[in-house]
């Protein structure tokens, strides 16, 4: 693990001033004479920052909001004026504006740089839209600020329907698009980049990238001017957001056994994205490991990087072990700095002819099918908590943590809600890692057997459980549920027994204080479209292309639609549109639906 040695300025807005030195109490003028500027142009810092202004040779950063002790007590100014120098600490002063005048009110002496991150612009000022893959960075996949509800859903009709350019060997979508303003952002599964008008589904415009080797999911994030998207298995690359103009590309993996394929998340001026083992079609090759990266959003330089196996030489036969990796987007607490990141499984998968039943990686394998909490800002592990030691039915803990609040027992907990392949969904103290309930979903055969004999059925399967990701709201967690089987053996798996089309669908309601199952549904084809909650409204789809939607407390059934391809994906809701990727077979769109 690294990180480059890097002063920031933390959030401006909702900042608290505390003085350490006498000789200049906050809220105490200091200057009373008017004091000449100049600005210059187009500069960035951290911060909620709208120009810098060069005043006597000190540099001034403008912000929109600073709070303030003063000698009346706490007070906002509007339009205030940060100065800073890099020392071996942090400097500020803060201006207001008096009359026609900018006086000095404070100093500030060894900031404390532990606060709150930045969150970028884009994404506070299109919050009520969707800016990030999950919506927010509690990954609740839950609106409110849409004008769609149990009591117009009904009306739900196509407003307009975009061709799909990129399909790939899983179709054309495996990912969320994002809606910020008046834009759409979509990334289809050969790395094809699209920005379209969110009212006519007209491109604004598309950046080519047509590899054929991808398989997802994929999709962009936001941030800064740039919308951020791994290019093909190998690179991270920032585009211009209004031109699609290529601004910077970082390699993160030169070798085959690692690759990307997740949705990348940006926060503090920094992109976090994470390598599986492999590429294509060569999956869990030997050698392959899982790590998470963190890179400048300005430069794409790496800041950090962390290992997702606890041993470099993967638990003692690297010539034959992979794993780790991250699919799904992290979630971030931005009050405790802390990023947590859902695990995937080691392999092989159940074993080889030499080292039957995962005998290779005896032992937990960490950090395998974990929940982990890293410091954002340094990568520095805070905690784990494995789910299941020792997989080795390719049971992943790979969904995108939820981060919420429940009453357990009682007692009050921040929690992380995690779920998988191995089709259970966990409650986390989000403090300690301690699971706190563990809820089963769909169909279990078999699953806990950590030694097979001969051919053995098994429920989840190697793409059973839960395949995609949950949404929150109101205290119930929604999950998409996949009822497939698969038959391992020994020193493998039988892929000719995977039948997507007998697998069946399910999504289940579940009571987060509680840990109890309150409804669900049950469908004639694979979930693998997600949950997604407006208002009091919970949406899924599945396989076959069958867009559903119920009453979110009590199951019942609302709207249902027929898309013009199955569905591998799963939408972004804003205003009055929902716009959904319906990918695999029929005819691959990108279709928004409105009331």
């Amino acid at each position: 693990m690294k990180r480059n040695t890097k002063l920031f300025i933390g959030a401006i807005f909702c900042l608290l001033l505390v003085a350490v030195i006498p000789s200049a109490t906050p809220g105490q003028i200091t200057s009373t004479q008017p004091i000449p500027s100049k600005i210059i142009k187009g500069a960035f810092l951290h911060g909620t920052i709208s120009q810098i202004e060069i005043i006597n040779g000190q540099t001034y950063a403008h912000a929109i909001e600073v709070q303030y002790f003063g000698t009346g007590g706490i007070g906002t100014v509007k339009d205030a004026q940060i100065s800073f120098q890099l020392d071996d600490f942090l400097r500020f002063f803060y201006l207001i504006p008096q009359g026609s005048e900018t006086r000095i009110i404070g100093f500030v002496n060894n900031f404390n740089t532990a606060s709150e991150g930045q969150v970028p612009p884009e994404i506070i000022q299109y919050q009520g839209d969707w800016p990030l893959a999950n919506k927010d960075y509690q990954n609740t996949r839950a609106t409110k600020d849409s004008t769609i509800t149990s009591s117009n859903v009904a009306s739900l009709s196509l407003a307009w329907s975009y061709a799909i350019q990129g399909i790939g060997a899983y179709g054309g979508a495996a990912s969320t698009p994002l809606i910020v303003g008046n834009t759409v952002f979509f990334q289809d599964l050969k790395g094809n980049v699209v920005a379209l008008n969110r009212q006519t589904g007209n491109v604004i415009w598309t950046k080519w990238y047509n590899d054929s080797a991808i398989v997802g999911p994929d999709g962009p994030a936001v941030g800064y001017g740039m919308i951020y998207v791994a290019k093909d298995l190998y690179n991270i690359t920032a585009l211009d957001m209004s031109t699609g103009a290529e601004v910077w590309k970082t390699r993160i993996s030169y070798v085959v056994t690692t690759g990307i394929d997740i949705q990348p998340i940006v926060y503090d001026n920094m992109v976090f994205i994470s390598t599986v083992p492999g590429t294509g079609d060569i999956f869990y090759a030997p050698g392959g490991i899982g790590i998470i990266y963190a890179l400048d959003a300005q430069t794409g330089a790496i800041l950090w990087n962390f290992s997702t196996v606890d041993t470099p030489n993967l638990w003692g036969h690297p010539e034959v072990n992979s794993g780790g990796g991250c699919w799904y987007p992290p979630a971030i607490d931005r009050a405790t700095n802390t990023i947590f990141w859902a695990v995937s499984n080691p392999a092989p998968f159940s074993g080889t002819p030499n080292w039957p039943n995962g005998l290779s990686f005896a032992g937990s394998a960490l950090f395998t099918d974990c929940m982990m909490a890293l410091d954002y800002r340094t990568g520095k592990m805070k905690w784990f908590s494995q789910a299941i030691a020792h997989d080795i039915f390719d049971h992943d803990l790979q969904i995108s943590p939820i981060l919420t609040n429940a009453t357990i027992g009682n007692v009050q907990h921040q929690i992380v809600i995690g779920a998988g392949k191995m089709g259970n969904v966990y409650a986390f103290d989000r403090d300690t890692g301690a699971i706190l309930w563990t809820v089963p979903v769909g169909k279990h055969e078999n699953d806990t057997l950590d030694k097979l004999t001969g051919e053995t059925l098994v429920y989840p399967g190697v793409l059973g459980g839960v395949e995609t990701c949950m949404a929150y709201s109101d205290g119930i967690v929604f999950v998409p549920v996949v009822d497939l089987s698969t038959k391992y053996i020994p020193t493998g798996l039988n892929y000719s027994s995977i039948n997507f089309a007998a697998g069946k669908g399910e999504l289940v309601a579940i009571d987060v204080n509680l840990g109890k199952i309150l409804w669900y549904k049950t469908f004639d084809s694979i979930n693998v479209g997600a949950a997604t909650v407006v208002n009091d409204v919970v949406f899924t789809a599945t396989y076959n292309g069958m867009i559903y939607a119920f009453q979110a407390k009590t199951g019942q059934q609302l709207f249902s639609y027929q898309a013009p391809a199955g569905i591998n994906a799963w939408p972004a809701i804003a205003g009055n549109m929902i716009v959904w990727p319906v990918g695999v077979g029929g005819t691959p769109s990108l279709i928004a639906l409105h009331v």
